[in-house]
C-alpha cells in the first residue's frame, strides 16, 4: 500500500509525544530550595562583614557616657543615645578646618583623574601614534608595583618642587591615577570606531570627538572614576602624615589621630569622628550612584 503525498505540500513531520519530566528535576533557570537557602546566607554573611563595623561604630557613637560598651552581649541599639560625642568632637580639635583641608585635595584629585585620565585613555584607545602599546604597558606595569615602593621618590619629587608641607603636594601624587587611566581606555575603547570615522569626514578634530562624542558617551565610567579619585584622597593617611608639617593644614584623617591619643579611653568621642569622616563618602556616592552602575557596564562589551 503507497502513501500519496501532495508535491506543493511539504511533507510534515509526525508530532513528537510530549517530554516527560521526571519528578524532582529542576530546568536551568530554576533554583532549589537548598541552593536559595545557601545564598541567602552567604549574603546575610557579607551583610554583617561589611555593614557590621559601620553600624557598631554608629552605635557606639550615640552611646552615652554611662553606657557599658564592652557588655558580653553587645547591644547595637543605645540605651541613652545622644549626640554630646559630635559636639565634643568638634570641641576638641579643628575638626572643620581639617574637613576643608581635605575637600580642598579630594577636589584637585578628583578633577585631575577626571580631566587627566580621560585625555589619556582617549589618546591611548581613540588616536595612533608611535609609541602607543609601549605607553599602555607601562600603565599597566605602574599597577603591579605597591604605593610604599614609590613613595620615597615621590616625596623627594614633591620637596624639590616646593610643595612640601602644602595641600597641592598631597594632592600631586594622585591626580593621575594609572587604574583610573586604564578604565577609561576601556571605556572609549567599547565605542564603535565608525564613530569616528564618521566624526573625520564630518571635519571633527581630534579635540572635537573628544568632546562632543567621547564624553558624554563614558559618563558612567567617569563617575567611577571621580568616586575611586575621592574616595582614595579622602581616605588616604599615610601620604598627608609625610608631607604636612603644619598642624594647621592636616587633613581629617591625620587630624582624627588627636582624638585617638588624647581620648585613648573615650572610643565613643573617636567612633563619632569616624563618623564624621564618613559622611562625605556617602554624599558623594549617593549623588552619582545612578552613574557608577551604568560605568561599571561601560566597556564590557563593544557597541
Amino acid at each position: 500500500m503507497s502513501i500519496v503525498t501532495d508535491p506543493a505540500r511539504p511533507a510534515v513531520a509526525p508530532e513528537a509525544p510530549p517530554a516527560t519530566r521526571r519528578k524532582g528535576s529542576f530546568g536551568f533557570n530554576t533554583i532549589s530550595t537548598r541552593e536559595k537557602v545557601v545564598r541567602y546566607v552567604l549574603l546575610v554573611f557579607v551583610l554583617l562583614i561589611t555593614i557590621g563595623p559601620f553600624l557598631w561604630q554608629l552605635s557606639t557613637s550615640l552611646k552615652g557616657s554611662g553606657e557599658d560598651i564592652y557588655t558580653r552581649i553587645p547591644r547595637l541599639l543605645p540605651a541613652q543615645p545622644t549626640l554630646d560625642h559630635y559636639g565634643a568632637v568638634a570641641d576638641t580639635i579643628p575638626v572643620w578646618d581639617y574637613a576643608k583641608n581635605s575637600l580642598v585635595v579630594a577636589v584637585l584629585v578628583v578633577g585631575g583623574n577626571v580631566l587627566g585620565a580621560s585625555l589619556a585613555g582617549f589618546a591611548l584607545s581613540r588616536l595612533q601614534f608611535r609609541g602607543r602599546r609601549i605607553v599602555l604597558g607601562l600603565f599597566l606595569a605602574t599597577l603591579v608595583l605597591p604605593g610604599e615602593v614609590t613613595i620615597i621618590s615621590q616625596y623627594v619629587t614633591v620637596r624639590e618642587f616646593g610643595l612640601a608641607n602644602t595641600l597641592f603636594g598631597v594632592a600631586l601624587p594622585g591626580m593621575i591615577g594609572a587604574l583610573n587611566v586604564l578604565l577609561m581606555y576601556n571605556a572609549f575603547r567599547a565605542l564603535p570606531i565608525e564613530v569616528d570615522q564618521a566624526a573625520i569626514v564630518d571635519g571633527a578634530n581630534a579635540w572635537q570627538r573628544f568632546v562632543y562624542i567621547g564624553l558624554p558617551s563614558v559618563r558612567g565610567t567617569i563617575s567611577v572614576v571621580a568616586i575611586f579619585a575621592f574616595i582614595g584622597a579622602w581616605d588616604d593617611f599615610l601620604w598627608p602624615l609625610i608631607v604636612l608639617t603644619d598642624p594647621n593644614k592636616y587633613t581629617l584623617t591625620v587630624g582624627l589621630q588627636y582624638l585617638s591619643g588624647t581620648f585613648s579611653n573615650n572610643p565613643r568621642l573617636i567612633a563619632a569622628g569616624t563618623m564624621i569622616a564618613f559622611v562625605p563618602i556617602v554624599i558623594v556616592f549617593a549623588t552619582l550612584q545612578r552613574f557608577f552602575f551604568k560605568g561599571v557596564e561601560e566597556g564590557a562589551v563593544k557597541g
